[in-house]
């Protein structure tokens, strides 16, 4: 293990990275679309991950031809927080591996404010970030764009070729790269699939992990 870090930050994309979201969250998202009489085929919201809602949205209008009425938009939260609060769970090792992190770490999320926070106060894991929690809210593209990512490292205070993101979406991996940075994939969640690794590698990942372990002896050294 070499004894000094390439990185001074290290980026956090929420779900599916810190909380293992994303299978609920496709869940909530095809509850809110059946509420509206509109049932979506199988996998569809999972072409998203890792998109803002928004963009999941005209994602779906896109490839299914539904879509939904404006007022419903504010119907995801709700039913997503109600699977939250009932099954969310952490990554499997991500505690430890916080806890030992010597690097500068923060948040960057696709996902609204509340929802981030709701999250990570859910899983017990909040207190390893305090304040430094950024959302694609605060940016003008969400990612794939590397805006949310630029303004992460800026607010954070070190330079984007000195940051590390760590993302299980090709969407953030890609946005990592375009911002300068080093990209690890994650595919340690409920919702890896066949292909999910190379899937990433083809965004720009430079390596790809399924266990903190792992990512845990290239980045946990004396900082």
């Amino acid at each position: 293990m070499s004894s000094v870090s390439p990185f001074d930050l290290v980026i956090f994309d929420c779900d599916g990275v810190l909380v293992d979201s994303e299978p609920l969250s496709c869940l909530a998202f095809e509850q809110v679309y059946a509420n509206h009489g509109m049932k979506l085929p199988e996998g569809t919201v999972a072409k998203g991950i890792g998109m803002k809602q928004a963009d999941i949205m005209k994602m779906i209008e896109d490839m299914t031809g539904h879509r939904l009425p404006e007022e419903a938009t504010s119907q995801f939260w709700p039913e997503t927080k109600i699977l939250f609060a009932e099954a969310l769970q952490p990554t499997v090792g991500i505690a430890s591996f916080l806890r030992e992190l010597p690097q500068k770490r923060c948040v960057a999320s696709s996902s609204q404010p509340e929802r981030i926070a709701f999250s990570l106060e859910k899983t017990g894991i909040s207190h390893y970030f305090g304040d430094a929690v950024y959302s694609s809210s605060m940016v003008k593209r969400g990612k794939p764009a590397p805006d949310l990512f630029l303004f992460a490292a800026d607010k954070m205070g070190v330079d984007p070729a000195r940051c590390v993101v760590i993302e299980d979406s090709p969407f953030g991996v890609e946005g990592a790269i375009a911002a300068g940075m080093t990209a690890f994939g994650y595919t340690g969640g409920g919702h890896t699939y066949a292909g999910h690794a190379e899937k990433l590698t083809g965004k720009g990942a430079h390596q790809v992990f399924s266990h903190w372990d792992d990512i845990a002896r290239e980045i946990l050294v004396a900082a």
